[in-house]
């Protein structure tokens, strides 16, 4: 148990310390393969040197250090590739294991809960629900039905009542006389003025 408890920690603490060592090592690489092409690009200027000074001897030789130190920097460009699928080798693990152990505890959450919650314990639960409810629309139906002289009303005779009512409202509406619509004014025709009384001795003709 203890094992299981502490070997997790353990396995990506090592997994994180062979990350780190790569990455250093790459590094180091890295260092030696700048140096060494810098080697090699003094080695091709020497040799222009030794080219113009006529020195044919001591460029060749030039050339051949240039060449011993392209071979290192080729191995040394291997070197860093092998680490690079290392390093993606390792994580890749390293998110696999991550996943699996989040999804082994998903399953062990899932497993105790489902041990923490019985079937038997959610259909009593479920039939509880459904005798409180019943129980409780059984009261509102109780509390909603008429008591004392209300109860004796006969719901038919309230209704014909209502629909004498209705009736009697509509017979009133019906014999009420129809109010005379104002009279309309008199068109009168365009252009044509009113004639204006005369009067003749002090009467109006």
């Amino acid at each position: 148990m203890f094992t299981r408890i502490f070997g997790k920690p353990k396995q990506e603490t090592n997994a994180l310390a062979t990350l780190d060592k790569l990455n250093e090592t790459l590094e180091m690489l890295e260092k030696k393969e700048n140096v060494l092409q810098k080697k090699a690009a003094a080695e091709v200027e020497k040799a222009k040197e030794f080219t113009r000074a006529k020195n044919k001897r001591a460029a060749i030789q030039c050339l051949k250090r240039k060449r011993l130190y392209e071979q290192q920097i080729e191995q040394l460009g291997n070197f860093q590739l092998r680490i690079h699928d290392q390093m993606i080798l390792l994580e890749g693990a390293k998110a696999t294991t991550e996943t699996v152990d989040a999804l082994r505890s998903g399953a062990a959450a899932m497993k105790a809960m489902q041990k923490a919650t019985n079937i038997d314990d959610v259909d009593k639960t479920m039939d509880e629900i459904n005798e409180q409810t019943e129980n409780m629309k059984q009261i509102q139906e109780a509390l909603a039905t008429p008591i004392g002289a209300a109860a004796d009303f006969d719901e038919d005779e309230l209704e014909a009542e209502l629909e004498e009512l209705e009736g009697a409202e509509l017979e009133e509406q019906l014999l009420q006389p129809a109010i005379a619509a104002p009279a309309a004014p008199v068109p009168v025709q365009a252009g044509r003025v009113p004639a204006r009384p005369t009067y003749q001795g002090g009467r109006r003709t």
